[in-house]
């Protein structure tokens, strides 16, 4: 009688949270310094020379037209205009433990799956992860194609090639790239990297929150690296030209990866240990073992990657990095939509005011806002 009250207490408490979606939304995703943004006149004009490009939102997962401008989230195509960002990355997300830890979490109960009921999910993905991931993915293709030509789905080098080619010509077009953020939607199956592949993903995260079939995480209790799935899977992914996240991934998974990677991989969204000792930090050795494979660091701008609520605590993270690894393998990866972040995605111009004023130069600025990013993606991605 006691498991099963417990049990009822966090049905019914899930309920109550995945009922407050808009709520939670508001909360979770409202950026701590708000816009309207004051930047300097200098900084927005080196600001709106740079192809900008962010590593990871996680916009899908809730309930917005990510073509009209919201009163609150940090992403939608409005913002991003102002924001001058030329390509980001969408992360799926497609389970979350409730009772939600830095460590040790189990998989189980789940907030999402209250989350589709609430949001009125297709039927086929309360109960199955990869489907909450098609159905993501669905969501992107659809705004994309309602955008008329303003937002680019990318999925190989030439689509790159293209968003790049419009942008110096002055066209106002954006590139959106999908990513999966954790191995558990392949429910155990490497298979699953060609479904995957098919509906547009271009990115794969081994794991999120807690360990899975294929990984463990940084955040799980017990924190092993590839399963022998997994391995395979990574090796599948690469070969059909994904790249690799290590991002929420524990210290062994990260290690098995960099142990067979022959392309450069990325950790998507994330902080350093020697500025934020936080488990879902880089160490100054993963950091140079990323670097040796050509890889890039996206940098956060949320206080879980930094320990801080402020861009200065971001550019104190980067600097570490960028003294360390250089400058080619220091990227932005904001996190927005998935935590509190420092700002939304039309205010990036202040960042780029705060790494001028901390001695970056605007060569240095053009590798780490986006050009870093656009190697990678050339020398992983697909061609066609």
């Amino acid at each position: 009688m006691p498991r099963l009250i417990k049990f009822i207490g966090i049905f019914v408490s899930a309920l109550i949270l995945a009922g407050c979606t808009i709520l939670a939304d508001r909360i979770i995703n409202t950026p701590r310094e708000k816009p309207p943004y004051q930047i300097s006149v200098e900084a927005q004009k080196i600001h709106q020379q740079l192809t900008v490009i962010d590593l990871h939102a996680d916009t899908l997962l809730w309930d917005r037209d990510l073509l009209v401008r919201s009163s609150y989230g940090h992403v939608d195509v409005p913002k991003m205009r102002e924001g001058n960002i030329a390509l980001q990355v969408f992360a799926v997300v497609t389970r979350v433990p409730l009772f939600l830890g830095v460590e040790n979490n189990s998989d189980s109960p789940d907030i999402i799956t209250m989350l589709t009921w609430e949001q009125e999910w297709p039927e086929a993905s309360w109960d199955s992860l990869m489907e909450r991931a098609v159905y993501q993915a669905h969501k992107l293709q659809d705004r994309t194609a309602a955008s008329k030509g303003v937002l680019i789905m990318i999925k190989s080098q030439e689509d790159l090639a293209k968003l790049l080619k419009a942008r110096q010509q002055g066209e106002q077009v954006m590139g959106a790239m999908l990513a999966l953020e954790g191995a558990h939607a392949l429910e155990a199956k490497p298979e699953n990297v060609d479904r995957l592949y098919a509906e547009g993903f271009r990115m794969l995260g081994l794991a999120h929150f807690f360990d899975n079939e294929m990984s463990g995480s940084a955040h799980g209790k017990k924190k092993y690296g590839l399963t022998p799935a997994g391995l395979e899977m990574v090796k599948k992914a690469q070969a059909k030209g994904m790249i690799i996240d290590l991002a929420h991934a524990s210290p062994e998974a990260i290690d098995d990866v960099l142990a067979i990677s022959q392309v450069p991989v990325l950790a998507s969204h994330t902080g350093v240990k020697a500025t934020c000792d936080s488990p879902r930090n880089l160490s100054d050795e993963q950091l140079h073992a990323i670097a040796k494979t050509g890889g890039i660091v996206g940098i956060g701008l949320f206080k879980l990657a930094t320990c801080g609520k402020t861009i200065s605590d971001t550019v104190k993270a980067i600097r570490h990095a960028v003294d360390l690894i250089g400058v080619e393998h220091v990227a932005l990866g904001s996190d927005w939509d998935g935590t509190i972040a420092v700002i939304d995605s039309s205010g990036v111009a202040l960042l780029t005011e705060a790494l001028l004023n901390s001695g970056f130069t605007q060569q240095q600025l053009k590798a780490m806002m986006g050009g870093n990013a656009i190697r990678v993606f050339k020398q992983v991605l697909p061609a066609r």
